[in-house]
Order: structure tokens, then sequence, then C-alpha cells
């Protein structure tokens, strides 16, 4: 009887050791939003006028911090023929409203297909590919390098995430060669992102980088099981950036990619996609309660994935509920 009533106890415990991880609140007292914005997303994807686009983030939302990418296919279209035209335009209007910036620099980056290889390297050796790469990386820094607006170099996105993308598999060597390069050109501080689910972050944050930056998903869809919720409780992610920042150089931990736009079903293009399709995983209360989320994990910088989304949304679909829900962060 005693070893019975002993073993309900144990129960009991760690019921309640389990229901106190899931309610465990370490918000901050100031959280600074930001977004990613991907021209060849908004244009390519969502068919959007990305200039249009750029200027309601800035001026209708009044974001003051965002994540820009410099992909390689539209810096570098034709070998050696360098293009910033875009780029310099998206920086300068961000700049001119003292927004701050990460800019993200290297091969894989923001966005599917990750990898945004321009055409001409198709067939070339993988040596000849790293010697252009590192030369287009640094063509990037030393272009930028005296935005005082520009705060973080990211470089690549989520290198050591092998389960996503169309790219190569990690060559680790030449990864840390591109960090050092960086180091010799810039005084920045280098960010590296890593999948926050399916990650342990620790190769990540021994990479040479000084922030960490995590992904942070809530609702996904697999073909085998449809759309299902993350279990993993806000402290899950307190818990790993608390770690890293103990055992590891990186100063902090940031959320480079929080979810907000709905989940890409079985590869579908978003603007194709059912509003009924779109709200399974991204309805109005679950964008609601993501921002929440990322808040009651202890995060102090955290920036929205989909803001491009949210503006076709409201322009092709007359739905500005996830638009005006996002410019609240920035009042």
């Amino acid at each position: 009887m005693f070893k019975k009533f002993t073993k309900w106890i144990v129960l009991i415990v760690i019921l309640v050791l389990i229901a106190f991880v899931y309610i465990l609140n370490f918000s901050p007292k100031k959280v600074a939003w930001g977004v990613t914005f991907s021209q060849q997303y908004a244009q390519d994807e969502l068919g959007l006028d990305w200039n249009k686009t750029y200027i309601a983030i800035l001026d209708d939302l009044k974001v003051d911090h965002i994540r820009l990418s410099a992909y390689w296919n539209g810096i570098e279209p034709a070998k050696g023929n360098y293009d910033f035209t875009d780029l310099d335009w998206q920086i300068n209007e961000a700049s001119k409203r003292n927004v701050k910036i990460i800019l993200a620099v290297g091969r894989r980056l923001p966005r599917w297909p990750e990898c945004h290889d321009p055409n001409w390297i198709k067939n070339m050796d993988i040596e000849d590919v790293q010697a252009r790469q590192l030369e287009y990386v640094e063509r990037v820094v030393r272009r930028y390098d005296g935005n005082k607006n520009i705060v973080y170099w990211q470089v690549e996105n989520e290198p050591y995430l092998k389960y996503f993308g169309q790219c190569p598999p990690l060559d680790k060597k030449f990864f840390k060669k591109e960090i050092s390069l960086v180091k010799t050109i810039s005084q920045k501080k280098i960010l590296v992102t890593d999948s926050g689910e399916l990650s342990l972050w620790f190769p990540a944050a021994n990479s040479g980088a000084d922030v960490l930056g995590t992904t942070l998903y809530r609702v996904v869809y697999n073909k085998t099981f449809g759309y299902w919720k993350w279990f993993l409780p806000a402290s899950f992610y307190w818990m790993k950036s608390v770690s890293v920042e103990k055992f590891t150089p990186i100063d902090d931990t940031i959320v480079a990619e929080l979810q907000g736009e709905a989940w890409h079903k079985a590869g579908e293009n978003l603007s194709l996609m059912s509003m009924q399709d779109s709200f399974e995983s991204m309805s109005i209360d679950q964008f609601k309660e993501n921002i929440k989320f990322a808040k009651k994990a202890g995060f102090n910088e955290t920036y929205l994935w989909g803001v491009e989304w949210w503006y076709m949304m409201k322009e092709k679909n007359s739905y500005d509920g996830y638009w005006s829900e996002a410019r609240k962060l920035w009042q």
C-alpha cells in the first residue's frame, strides 16, 4: 500500500514540474521587434511590387529593425559583373529612417531554395565556387561596412541544418573561413542562425560568431501527419539560450525568424493557397500567440517572418488582420 501511495506522489510531483515548466515566463521589460524582408520572395512568389511593399513596411508599419539579404544571384548575376542597385536602395531607404539592419551575406540565405546561386557557377569546381563566393562576400562587406545602421553581418543562414533547402553539404572549414574574412574587414558583430527546434545550437555558437539567431516555429505541416503544433514550452528556448551564452563564446541570442506566416502546405505557393489553408497554420489568434510566446521565452530582440505575406493578404485578399496586429509592435 505504501509503495503504491509513493508512486502516486512521484507521478503528481512529475506532473506539477511539467506544468511549472510550461507556465514559466521570462518576458523582458522591452523587446526590439523587427522583420525579415526578401525582395525576391515578394516579387517572384507573391507577385508584389517589392519597392511599394518595402516602403509600406518602413512607413506604415514603421519597423525600426529589419533583416535584409545580399542574394548572390542578384548581386553578381553574371561572373564578375556586380549590381548593387536594388540592395543599395533598400539599405538607403532604411538608413534614412534610422532603421537598424541585419545584412545577411553568403551562399545560403533566407527564403527557399536557401542557396540562391547565380547560374554561372553550375559547372564550376567547388574550389573555384568557394573562391568566387569569398570575393562576393568581401565586396558586399566592404561596400556597406561604413553604414552605421548595419548592426550585424549574418553569415549564411542556418548552415548546420542539413534537412532543409537545396544546398550542398556544409563545409565547416570553409564556413569558418567566411566568418574570419568578414572579421578581418569589419568590426561589426557576426550573427549565425540555427534551427530552434531541430538543432542543438552549440556547433553554430562555436563557429566564430558573436550572436546566435534562432528560428521559432509553432505550427508546421508534414505530408504524413498534416498540420501539427510544436509541444515545446517557452522555457525550452530560454534554457538553450542560457546554455550557449554560458558555455560558448556567444554574447547574445535573438530570434532571427519568428513564424508569422502560413506554412507552405505541400510546397504550395502562398499566393495561391486558400484562406482556409492559410488559417490552418496561421490564424490571427495563432499570430498573436506566437508573439506572446517569443516574449515569454525571454528574447529581447525578435524578427518576425512573413511581412511580405501580411502585405499580400491585405492588398490581394483584403484581409489586414496580420498587418494591423503587427503595426501595434512599433507603436
